[in-house]
């Protein structure tokens, strides 16, 4: 695969990743989405902003999940949802639970273990739509999902999934938790936190008897917040029981559909040090793309067009070598 080359103005993991995140995009080769709603457990509901080739049964599928407070419309989603649909695939641009203005289509929370939404999701493509080539994408919390997915199906996955693939995967979320919580990353603990706050304020309109929080204002991290809010909740108890029950890194092991890993060894809320360990690097499924610079999700390069978002380009490229063989193609 092609290595990065950063951006000559975007060495700095904090520039970088502030760029990825707030650079406008444009994606003209994206058709207007068909929405679609799927039913991943009884009163919850996730929504797909779905791009179908004219024969959908004669192409690839992939379906992209985004990270912490992102959507179908982060710029990630969109522009790697423009390279693959050029290249022939169907495309999920996938809403995890509440994200992208869904409040209303559950009850419940979103949170780094629900891994079981995208199974269902997966099922639904098999059984449903009869599509035979399916890859899953994440970012960041999304990848964390997807691959948490692959590792509990490990040897029974169904054969219509052809690959998983994690752009800055949180796999050790209580790492990552820890890692933001550092002094030169106040700007994404605030910045997560305040967006948090937000959609719990939301909730608790759409479900008052529900959702009542009182504290919230109080709450100043993140892992004030899932030990306040997301554990409790969602039945884990505490933020540290959360955080091990809900990191893909607890099942990565099991793995066993061909896994493309991509990270920066200069990630800010990603240590480097979870992609070193003998259960994600001693397996053969998984591949580890790790370049020194990247930021977190960006990766923006040197080269242009096509090649500008480096990490996306490499995602289509595994997804493509997957439909034509192995992993020995790449």
């Amino acid at each position: 695969m092609k290595g990065f080359e950063p951006h000559r103005l975007l060495r700095n993991a904090h520039m970088m990743t502030v760029a990825g995140a707030f650079l406008p995009r444009r994606t003209p080769g994206l058709p207007r989405a068909a929405d679609r709603l799927f039913e991943v457990e009884p009163g919850t509901q996730l929504l797909a902003r779905c791009h179908w080739q004219r024969e959908p049964l004669q192409s690839p599928t992939l379906a992209v999940v985004h990270g912490l407070e992102g959507s179908s419309e982060s710029g990630y989603m969109r522009g790697l949802a423009g390279l693959a649909f050029r290249a022939g695939f169907n495309v999920l641009r996938i809403n995890q639970r509440n994200c992208g203005g869904t409040e209303r289509l559950t009850a419940t929370l979103y949170n780094s273990g629900l891994s079981g939404d995208f199974r269902a999701i997966l099922l639904e493509l098999i059984e449903r739509d009869a599509l035979k080539q399916i890859f899953f994408a994440g970012y960041s919390m999304g990848g964390n999902l997807v691959l948490k997915m692959a590792g509990e199906l490990g040897t029974a996955a169904p054969p219509e999934l052809r690959g998983v693939c994690g752009v800055c995967p949180t796999l050790d979320l209580a790492a990552c938790v820890d890692a933001i919580a550092r002094p030169e990353n106040r700007h994404y603990q605030r910045h997560f936190v305040r967006n948090l706050k937000s959609r719990m304020r939301r909730k608790e309109k759409l479900f008052p008897r529900q959702f009542q929080f009182n504290g919230l204002g109080q709450i100043r991290t993140v892992r004030e917040f899932d030990d306040a809010i997301t554990a409790p909740i969602c039945g884990y108890g505490d933020a540290r029981n959360y955080y091990e029950q809900a990191s893909a890194r607890r099942v990565a092991q099991r793995i066993a559909v061909p896994t493309l890993m991509i990270t920066s060894r200069d990630d800010p809320v990603v240590p480097f040090e979870a992609f070193e360990a003998p259960e994600i690097a001693g397996n053969p499924h998984i591949r580890i793309l790790a370049p020194e610079f990247g930021g977190h999700c960006a990766f923006i390069s040197r080269s242009s067009v096509e090649e500008r978002y480096w990490a996306e380009a490499r995602v289509l490229e595994f997804c493509i070598a997957q439909t034509r063989g192995s992993m020995t193609e790449l």
